[in-house]
């Protein structure tokens, strides 16, 4: 059987440059930390993303996840992430010409402006995040978004693998995910157990974000939404980013390929329309990548598979980042 061809015509690629593209999670930061890489400026044939390849694909801001593994929780949880912020802030000032951390939507739009990537920081798992006044002091440092659990339970929720308990979130995740929407920095519900996305879905009152997630109709991983959720996350003006993982691509992972991202896409604009359905594509974080989307450079695809699929211009637009866009703005300010 011969590979798929993916052609991106000029129209398409006009629009994808034009366009402001957000990936809402990229787990590189986790391979720089653990030496596998040594910079985030340096083109890798490894992996699936660098500064070099993201500009080749035309991603304009990229979320920045801190990824606490497991060895970590719960006693060093604090000092892995003291050691992802310095590392973040290292890489921010060696590659300057290229790259600037963004703390706000007015950022975002001055660092695109002038060309260099916008790079919002974020953390995923909120082991690290021990009472409030760490929340303020991280903030200050420039965290702007927190995905509130992995997998596992902590003393903010349970996460998707402990979904059995039937629980919400503890006393503090409730302080929590007030103290976040005070301050501006954006709840990341992906990984949350399903009582949990409710429960957050109930106090937040501002828009959330599933920033790797897709739609459990197409597959059916627990990490995936239920069309319910994906609505309850429309009302609330949130936006879901579709992840490419296999495993939450297709059931049967090895089948897993850009037309399939895009039926999520497809799924998600069924239910609530174009406005509420980025990109997340979990690069870095996932071992294998779709046909199709093998690493950053590919993201233009996305923007021909769009209209090839009759999205018009200011769908497509909406897709590849203003929507996320509007999700910084009114979560973060």
């Amino acid at each position: 059987m011969n590979a798929p061809c993916f052609t991106v015509s000029r129209r398409a690629q006009a629009l994808h440059t034009a366009a402001l593209v957000v990936d809402g999670h990229m787990d590189t930061l986790l391979h720089l930390l653990r030496g596998n890489r040594p910079s985030l400026g340096q083109r890798s044939d490894q992996g699936h993303a660098d500064l070099v390849r993201l500009r080749e694909g035309g991603v304009k801001v990229q979320f920045f996840p801190c990824y606490i593994e497991p060895e970590y929780k719960p006693d060093r949880a604090v000092a892995r992430f003291l050691q992802y912020l310095d590392l973040f802030h290292r890489e921010m000032a060696a590659h300057a010409e290229v790259v600037e951390p963004a703390f706000s939507a007015a950022d975002v739009e001055r660092i695109t402006a002038s060309g260099k990537l916008a790079a919002i920081l974020a953390l995923e798992g909120g082991e690290p995040v021990v009472d409030l006044a760490a929340l303020r002091v991280y903030h200050r440092l420039g965290l702007r978004s927190v995905g509130l659990v992995w997998n596992q339970r902590n003393h903010i929720a349970d996460g998707m693998a402990e979904a059995r308990t039937g629980g919400g979130l503890t006393t503090f995740g409730v302080e929590l995910v007030r103290e976040m929407n005070r301050l501006g920095i954006l709840v990341d519900v992906s990984h949350l157990a399903d009582p949990g996305f409710w429960h957050v879905l109930e106090l937040s009152t501002r828009p959330v974000a599933a920033t790797h997630s897709n739609a459990r109709a197409l597959c059916p991983h627990p990490r995936n939404l239920t069309d319910d959720q994906i609505k309850a996350l429309a009302r609330n003006g949130g936006v879901m980013g579709v992840n490419f993982a296999p495993a939450f691509v297709h059931p049967e992972p090895e089948k897993a390929g850009l037309d399939r991202v895009l039926d999520h896409i497809d799924h998600v604009c069924g239910l609530v329309g174009p406005d509420h359905v980025g990109l997340g594509s979990d690069f870095d974080g996932i071992p294998s990548a779709p046909a199709g989307l093998e690493d950053a450079t590919t993201f233009p695809r996305l923007t021909q598979g769009l209209l090839d699929r009759g999205y018009d211009e200011t769908a497509v637009r909406k897709i590849l980042g203003l929507n996320f866009l509007r999700v910084i703005r009114e979560a973060i300010g």
